[in-house]
């Protein structure tokens, strides 16, 4: 029977310091859901003389990684460090010495998941990662256990709380990108070089996983169709509410039949939906499954605490596991091939907005073009810019096919009565509800 678990923690910033606090301060919590004590033993840090804000209770700091990865007292490693190729290699010397491991890492998930994964069982080691995707929710412990039985179909969310609060700020206020995008920075919400996040990146890395989980694939960060928010205007902002939509940078893993498609993309949802209403640095998650029906995970997607807590429930079914004897057997291998969806099966409607010349025989144009295309038109909305010259024209098409829709791209340039495509955007849902 285990009496005591030995943790060695790689990194002790933000996450890192949380996980140590939880351990400690929850200490008697963590004894009653495993039966047993739970110590961290050695921490690696870049530096072990820096001053620390949390209390290390006796803990030893090292610069030397061997130092945790092959102590035989530690049993599970916690890698809060970041980075991908060196942590990869960290972490597979760790399942190799049989050590358990936890990781917050999305960024090495979404690229080396499977061969860590294989490892881990290969190693009859415990491989969990439910703080990669989403913080402090704990959607991948959802799809892997609560919704087992069920055959997911669709997982669209909100899994960047940079972008969310930046576009909430736009949409509430009235505020262009730039300026709020400083706001997020100065508030720590925004990294000094904030692309990762504000071009999709990070959703995308996240989504990656998610469908992977969800729908039993292997999906590479590379089949993710990624596109960021640094082109969306508040004037889209403010059209889009007219008719009815919220703009939020959505990741998005839909499966029809047997065939997927994933993507990250500013899109415009209906007032009515939930994740409408999930409002600055926030997440949600929001799945559509063939028995449940819709469910939402909603709740801080990063942070100290909220991160930390999922690391450390992580570490608790680790210790579980260990316990009964169990370990290596929780790992998720994808039961299908992967089979994505070409852009003539990718169906959805769109939002446009152009610059047209304000003259007759305008529309007749347009719409031909959008005939030829077998696109039809749900909603127009025409406002003149400048009287008898220019008139900005906003359309919502119905369901219509990512290949014929780009072809329309393609062809308004090519129209005379166009003076400018502005923006174009994915929509979910119907604005009239």
């Amino acid at each position: 029977m285990v009496e005591k678990i030995s943790v060695g923690l790689l990194g002790l910033g933000t996450v890192g310091s949380g996980v140590v606090q939880i351990i400690d301060q929850h200490q008697d919590k963590l004894m009653h859901q495993v039966g047993c004590e739970v110590k961290v033993r050695k921490i690696l840090v870049s530096d072990i003389h820096k001053k620390r804000d949390v209390y290390l209770n006796g803990t030893r700091l090292t610069n030397d990684p061997s130092e945790v990865l092959n102590d035989p007292e530690i049993d599970v490693v916690i890698e809060v460090m970041g980075g991908v190729e060196t942590t990869r290699e960290y972490i597979l010397q760790a399942l190799r010495n049989k050590k358990h491991v936890v990781t917050a890492n999305k960024d090495l998930m979404a690229l080396y998941g499977s061969e860590l994964l294989q490892t881990a069982v290969e190693n009859q080691c415990d491989l969990f990662y439910e703080a990669s995707v989403a913080g402090g929710i704990p959607i991948l412990r959802s799809l892997v256990e609560g919704l087992a039985s069920d055959r997911i179909t669709k997982m669209m969310g909100i899994v960047n709380g940079t972008t969310n609060y930046i576009l909430t700020k736009m949409s509430q206020e009235g505020r262009n990108y730039e300026e709020v995008l400083q706001e997020a920075k100065d508030l720590g919400y925004a990294e000094a070089d904030p692309t990762s996040d504000v071009e999709g990146l990070d959703a995308a890395r996240k989504i990656a996983i998610l469908g992977t989980l969800g729908f039993s694939m292997h999906i590479d960060l590379d089949d993710v169709s990624v596109e960021g928010i640094s082109h969306v205007s508040k004037e889209d902002l403010e059209y889009g509410d007219q008719l009815g939509y919220t703009m939020k940078l959505i990741g998005l893993a839909n499966r029809t039949d047997d065939k997927v498609e994933i993507s990250v993309q500013p899109t415009l949802v209906t007032h009515s939906h939930p994740l409408a209403a999930v409002h600055n640095e926030f997440n949600a998650v929001y799945v559509y499954g063939a028995a449940v029906g819709e469910t939402m995970f909603y709740g801080p997607g990063a942070g100290k605490l909220p991160t930390a807590t999922a690391v450390v429930s992580d570490l608790v079914e680790v210790v579980k596991n260990m316990r009964l004897g169990v370990n290596g057997n929780s790992a998720v291998i994808p039961q299908f091939e992967k089979n994505l969806k070409s852009p003539e099966e990718v169906l959805a409607k769109y939002f446009l907005r152009i610059h047209a010349k304000d003259q007759p025989g305008t529309f007749a144009s347009l719409t031909s073009l959008f005939s030829e295309q077998d696109v039809s038109l749900e909603k127009i909305l025409q406002l003149p810019l400048e009287e008898g010259k220019i008139a900005e024209i906003i359309i919502v098409t119905h369901n219509a096919t990512k290949k014929n829709f780009e072809n329309i791209l393609i062809k308004l340039n090519d129209l005379d009565v166009v003076v400018e495509v502005k923006s174009s955007y994915r929509v979910e849902g119907d604005g009239n509800r």
